[in-house]
């Protein structure tokens, strides 16, 4: 693994990182205070990521992406993931890579939308009773002749308000297992404004403000049979074959906040003066900076290992959730430690950090959380040796 950039990691970092600091760190007080990001605001910001050629980066070259290997993609998810949520994910958008699985007229009618910034997709999969227990989902899809009909509600779904379509995970069948029945899941690709298909608003969320979670409701919600994303029943087949490294974005834009909080620390550990010295020099607060340091590069590297192994094709389960569970507890860690050096300035409006503070805290929820990631590493340690 050489850890040396090139000069085209060098130049996707830095163009990435002179558009957030030019294009999305001025509009964050606004989205921060009012809690919305402007339609007007979105549809400017995401034609000039379109332009500078950071929008739908993580997508494949054949698809019209950028191609880039996963280590540098997770540089360009690292310097996204300093600004706020709302701003960079909806403005800058990576399509779901599931997407790749489309086939036929859905290439033509969603892939490629997508990847041209012309339409955006949401993913639908958590519901109110099935959480972290997808298995448990009772949104179903009945078969009725050469369509499904779908009953039932989802919830949590980020960026539904502002999707054009939305990649749905139901229930679909029942197969006999050794521990009893097991539900078969199935992908379907359906359209906002479907018929028996409604977009709620969801709940005020405490993290990412600007950033909307919905309800999605389905009655009687009839879909035809090229809706089907993959083959019926093999909707875990299609997400664990293209979702594996949703886990490594969030380890990534994790790490983006975490290094924001640490520089502001850095910098007021110098600049305040207490007692006739740099706070900096206190042993209470030069040890916090030197226990974040240690922290953040921990989970920089564990990020990295992982994103290169990905490349080289041997990465496993264990290795994405090392990296999404260090660097979300890092940067929970860093950002209340970089609080507790700012002392009250730290939670006032005027310096992110309470943004990245409140923000840290969905990371150990969202795209598993932090109790599933360590019964991912668990599981992986004792399997080989019969446990």
């Amino acid at each position: 693994m050489d850890f040396a950039l090139s000069e085209e990691q060098r130049m996707i970092v830095k163009t990435t990182r002179d558009f957030v600091e030019n294009e999305l760190f001025p509009h964050e007080a606004e989205v921060e205070r009012t809690g919305e990001l402007r339609r007007d605001l979105y549809e400017e910001l995401k034609a000039k990521a379109i332009e500078a050629g950071l929008y739908a980066a993580n997508m494949p070259a054949e698809a019209g992406g950028a191609g880039l290997d996963t280590q540098t993609w997770v540089m360009y998810e690292r310097e996204l993931g300093r600004a706020n949520y709302a701003l960079h994910w909806n403005c800058v958008a990576r399509p779901s890579n599931i997407l790749m699985a489309c086939e036929g007229e859905q290439r033509e009618k969603y892939l490629l939308p997508a990847v041209r910034g012309e339409k955006s997709d949401c993913l639908a999969m958590t519901e109110p009773g099935a959480g972290s227990d997808v298995r448990g989902m009772k949104c179903s899809a009945v078969r009725q002749g050469d369509d499904f009909v779908v009953n039932g509600v989802k919830h949590f779904i980020s960026h539904a308000d502002v999707a054009d379509f939305v990649i749905l995970f139901a229930a679909s069948g029942e197969e006999d297992t050794p521990r009893g029945k097991k539900k078969l899941i199935t992908a379907f690709l359906v359209d906002k404004g479907h018929p028996g298909f409604v977009v709620r608003d969801g709940y005020r969320n405490v993290s990412h403000r600007g950033y909307q979670n919905c309800i999605l409701e389905f009655t009687d919600c009839r879909l035809p049979k090229t809706a089907v994303l993959g083959e019926v029943h093999k909707g875990f087949e299609v997400a664990n074959s293209w979702l594996g490294a949703t886990r490594l974005q969030v380890a990534a834009t994790c790490i983006g906040r975490a290094e924001r909080a640490l520089d502001h620390a850095k910098q007021w550990a110098v600049d305040r003066v207490q007692f006739g010295q740099q706070i900096g020099k206190f042993q209470g607060v030069s040890f916090k900076l030197a226990d974040m340091a240690l922290e953040f590069k921990a989970a920089w590297l564990l990020t990295l290992e992982a994103a290169w192994k990905y490349d080289q094709g041997i990465v496993e389960d264990m290795d994405m959730a090392m990296a999404k569970l260090k660097a979300t507890e890092m940067l929970a860690m860093v950002a209340d430690e970089a609080i507790q050096i700012h002392g009250g300035m730290g939670v006032m409006e005027e310096l992110p950090l309470e943004r990245i503070w409140r923000d840290a805290r969905i990371e150990r929820i969202w795209e598993g959380t932090s109790e599933i990631q360590r019964h991912i590493i668990s599981r992986s340690l004792l399997r080989p040796l019969g446990g």
